[in-house]
């Protein structure tokens, strides 16, 4: 059993390193873009924004911290919502350049990835003729050769690193020998209660989106986890609301947003990472849950707060 909580954390995932600028003209993609979807989203009600960069001139997924600086300290201005920077960054970066925005910029939360696993993009080669940028299917077709690298090394590199930062971890699992590695990390005494635990459904390389899934998922986070630890989900693309819906009902957390999914029903772009937060949110309301504000998040997770991030 998780730990007992009276209201839902709704993460929103801004805009990722999964999707390509050719997918959809509503990806964010610049400085200005993501701090308007940030902010849009905390005042829609996300507790949680979860953010990457991209390179604002053709929009490839970038680690370099000024990118990050370029849009953070209006998102912090601007709004009180809890910020989770990715250490993850994309699967063709090496972990001491994933590492970097977190490792300057001090968030009150980052992602963590428990594991080395095959990553496929390339199906959603079949779903273009063209693209925008030079970038984009060298990088879909290269997933099918690819393992995204997250050694144990590499985990506990980025902890270790981090340790002197006050930065908690949402640790991603996208399988259950993800959660055993997160539970691996806690006999060494790396990882900390309480722990925030999301797992990831629907990826081509990880767990699949059946209920079944979703429930193997949960009761192996309670054995291993107890009462020490928070679940969160994510469902990719069509299964987003799905399981996000699941989760909550069952008494998790849940997590949207155009990182995860593209669209806003059967063959309907999102025009905004808000159209996702809202309906995740009305779905919470016709559950009869209450969406955590970022304050009462903070308190759940023990974080540091904003006052104490370095941007």
């Amino acid at each position: 059993m998780s730990a007992p909580q009276s209201k839902v954390i709704v993460t929103c995932a801004v805009t990722g390193a999964i999707h390509t600028p050719t997918m959809s003209p509503y990806l964010p993609i610049t400085a200005n873009e993501i701090a308007r979807e940030a902010i849009a989203a905390a005042e829609a009600g996300a507790s949680i924004v979860h953010l990457h960069a991209r390179n604002p001139e053709n929009g490839q997924p970038s680690q370099d911290p000024e990118l990050f600086r370029a849009f953070l300290p209006a998102i912090a201005e601007r709004c009180d919502v809890v910020i989770n920077l990715t250490t993850g960054g994309a699967p063709n970066m090496l972990v001491e350049e994933r590492l970097q925005p977190a490792l300057q910029l001090k968030p009150e939360v980052a992602s963590l990835n428990m594991g080395s696993m095959n990553f496929g993009l390339y199906p959603m080669l079949d779903r273009y003729k063209e693209f925008k940028h030079d970038w984009e299917r060298p990088y879909l077709e290269g997933s099918e050769d690819r393992v995204f690298r997250n050694t144990f090394k590499d985990i506990r590199y980025i902890l270790e690193s981090c340790a002197d930062n006050g930065t908690r971890f949402e640790i991603e699992c996208y399988d259950t020998s993800h959660l055993y590695t997160a539970a691996h990390f806690i006999d060494r005494g790396i990882l900390k209660a309480p722990f925030f635990i999301q797992s990831v459904f629907g990826l081509l390389g990880g767990i699949g989106t059946h209920p079944d899934d979703v429930m193997h998922m949960r009761r192996t986070a309670d054995r291993l986890f107890g009462k020490d630890y928070y679940w969160s989900v994510l469902g990719a693309g069509r299964s987003q609301i799905p399981i996000a819906s699941m989760a909550a009902s069952m008494g998790g957390n849940v997590r949207v947003g155009l990182e995860d999914s593209l669209w806003d029903g059967p063959g309907r772009l999102a025009m905004s990472n808000v159209e996702q937060v809202r309906r995740i949110v009305s779905v919470l309301k016709s559950l009869n849950l209450e969406v955590a504000t970022p304050d009462e998040t903070r308190d759940m997770l023990q974080l540091k707060g904003k006052q104490a991030v370095a941007f």
